[in-house]
């Protein structure tokens, strides 16, 4: 019963003590939850970081569909725009104009023959 006497008694006077860290260490629990938590502030950074990334690309997007817009608007209305597309990718030339070609490199007899590369 002595025993018993002394620890209550102990407990008792140390109370405050015990209560300070008590709280201490709920106070460190809450702010590592807060940092490192599902909703802390490392989740926000990484949330925000994608957030501004996403916005960048969505802008990019936003501007090359009004480029391609602007080229299709071209495309339908000016025949001249029509014609410059199809002598740049199709390579069609009009009756006088110059064509220019490239030489091809002579090959060497005495040389074997490579394998052309893949293009």
């Amino acid at each position: 019963m002595y025993q018993v006497r002394i620890a209550g008694g102990w407990i008792y006077r140390m109370r405050r003590v015990l209560a300070t860290l008590c709280i201490g260490v709920l106070a460190v629990l809450v702010a590592y939850k807060a940092v490192f938590g599902a909703n802390g502030m490392m989740v926000y950074r990484g949330k925000r970081a994608e957030y501004h990334r996403l916005q960048r690309e969505i802008q990019q997007a936003v501007e090359e569909r009004q480029r391609l817009q602007h080229r299709v608007e071209l495309l339908q209305s000016d025949p001249g725009a029509i014609e410059r597309q199809a002598r740049e990718q199709l390579g069609y030339v009009k009756p006088g104009d110059v064509v220019l070609v490239e030489p091809q490199p002579k090959l060497d007899a005495r040389l074997p023959a490579s394998p052309a590369p893949p293009q």
